[in-house]
């Protein structure tokens, strides 16, 4: 079992990683409106909820039983759907620092009709299947804690970038779909 959950484990996060290393644009040559402070304090606030997660490990590394290595599943699949649809559907969007290119369009489709962020709901998917399955309760707590902060800034920064360049029209699109987690606004 302990190595069906390793495997497990690492597929989720080499699949996760795909479509951002394969299908994302990293460097685009647009003129463009960056905001960085904001988008490092909350790229550090995930890292460290992850870091966290993975450094306090259960004793013998993994909790093994079929309810964790289940949830986990399920949170990796939930992780990887959303990264592999929120990329694509983004396209010329996508940017690592929060920002809005001159062209910027308002992406409402895919998984953008379900929540503004989805790339940050897999960042969080992610988080809770690694969690579930490597971390003692406590730090995963304290894991998902900084990651749903640093998820807060980024979101935060983010949406008021996207409310400044399309005003009513985001207004309208930020009442009707929730930030990243669905039902909650």
């Amino acid at each position: 079992m302990h190595t069906l959950a390793r495997t497990e484990l690492l597929a989720i996060w080499v699949l996760w990683a795909v479509p951002y290393v394969f299908l994302a644009p990293k460097v685009q040559k647009r003129p463009s409106v960056t905001v960085a402070g904001p988008s490092h304090a909350g790229v550090l606030l995930q890292a460290a909820g992850f870091l966290a997660v993975w450094y306090f490990r259960t004793p013998g590394g993994f909790r093994l039983n079929p309810f964790t290595v289940a949830a986990a599943l399920v949170f990796g699949a939930i992780a990887n759907v959303l990264m592999w649809t929120a990329i694509p559907n983004l396209g010329r969007q996508f940017r690592i620092q929060a920002g809005l290119y001159e062209d910027h369009q308002l992406v409402r489709r895919g998984p953008y009709s379900v929540v503004r962020h989805p790339i940050y709901a897999s960042i969080l998917a992610l988080m809770l299947a690694t969690g579930v399955l490597v971390s003692q309760w406590l730090w995963l707590i304290l894991g998902l804690a900084l990651c749903v902060a640093g998820n807060e800034v980024r979101v935060r920064t983010e949406d008021r970038l996207l409310e400044s360049r399309f005003g009513d029209e985001f207004r309208g699109y930020r009442k009707k779909v929730p930030a990243y987690v669905p039902l909650i606004r």
